[in-house]
């Protein structure tokens, strides 16, 4: 079967995914109905100003004040590089490999940033504070657990992105932290016109989001992974989460008809293969229609997963909206 992630799984994508059987197992195959109020209000394309500021109350509910604009800035997860890059900022250190995108800094450029030891997981508390950061920005609920360490020497913004208007609210938050309000403004313009232009041309298509790294994969739903809460807007996505424990089957994957798939593959090391040609040794895998047809997309995780930015959101669209014609 394949298991909808926990908030927790799908937030750090480096450990295990839970555990799913290609063959499936006897879930319910309800019929889930038209998911165009999934989609929500239509997108406005209206951008409010941003006033600059040292202390806000952020878009999840967190109260952050600075003494001064910061000036270096280590990123422990991607969404942050996505915010910076948006507002023209190099951050002093990370551990990402998105600034390498040819849409963000490019290889070169981002060999010049340095890499935080210990990796996402674990990133060393030294090794962050050797930058001497004016502020630190990392995943609520994966580096949550380093506020303490880190609380005399700097300040740590704890992030918690689920949907896109989150990533939105939280560019606009730093923006206004760094003093870099037109820049903000300008990314959000830009990424709200690209998703109006595609929800004005939704498909009646039937996608689908998996990621993972081997027969071990779980399905991206709108409700805490912020790529798949674009997918309503711009095409049929039927895939709800049902909680840590709920899972979908294979059977019903099939029994949805779908006809465009994208694949993240996500490598715990070394790479070893495409998600998508592990699954195709399985006779199951063939029957579905997008597999048939040829329409499995395999994209990239360090944008499609782990972004989770307006620039990512965007590079996203993009592809989505080609792949849906």
């Amino acid at each position: 079967m394949l298991r909808a992630p926990s908030r927790f799984v799908r937030s750090w994508l480096t450990a295990a995914t839970v555990v799913c059987v290609l063959a499936g197992c006897g879930t319910s195959t309800e019929p889930t109905g038209d998911d165009r109020g999934a989609a929500g209000a239509k997108t406005d394309v209206t951008v409010e100003p941003i006033k600059a500021t040292r202390t806000l109350t952020d878009t999840g509910g967190v109260k952050i004040s600075l003494k001064k604009e910061p000036r270096r800035i280590v990123c422990l997860f991607a969404l942050c590089d996505d915010i910076l890059t948006e507002l023209g900022i190099v951050p002093t250190a990370t551990n990402s490999a998105l600034l390498a995108h040819p849409d963000f800094l490019g290889k070169n450029r981002a060999k010049q940033v340095d890499i935080v030891p210990g990796g996402f997981i674990a990133p060393e508390v030294e090794a962050i504070l050797s930058h001497k950061p004016d502020l630190v920005i990392g995943l609520e609920d994966t580096h949550g657990k380093l506020a303490p360490a880190l609380k005399d020497a700097t300040t740590f913004w704890p992030m918690q992105p689920e949907t896109w208007q989150d990533s939105v609210g939280y560019l606009r938050d730093t923006a206004a932290l760094t003093g870099r309000t037109a820049e903000g403004e300008k990314a959000e313009k830009a990424f709200r016109t690209k998703l109006a232009k595609a929800e004005a041309a939704r498909s009646e298509k039937t996608a689908l989001v998996i990621y993972g790294s081997d027969e071990n994969f779980g399905v991206a739903t709108p409700e805490g992974d912020v790529a798949a809460s674009l997918f309503p807007k711009i095409a049929h996505y039927p895939w709800k989460s049902r909680g840590v424990e709920g899972s979908y089957s294979l059977e019903e994957i099939l029994a949805r008809d779908v006809d465009v798939m994208f694949v993240e593959t996500i490598s715990f090391g070394e790479p070893d293969g495409k998600l998508s040609e592990k699954l195709a040794k399985n006779p199951l895998w063939g029957k579905i229609p997008a597999v048939r047809n040829g329409d499995v997309h395999e994209v990239d995780s360090e944008v499609w997963a782990k972004g989770r930015g307006t620039r990512s959101l965007g590079i996203v669209l993009d592809e989505a909206t080609a792949a849906l014609r």
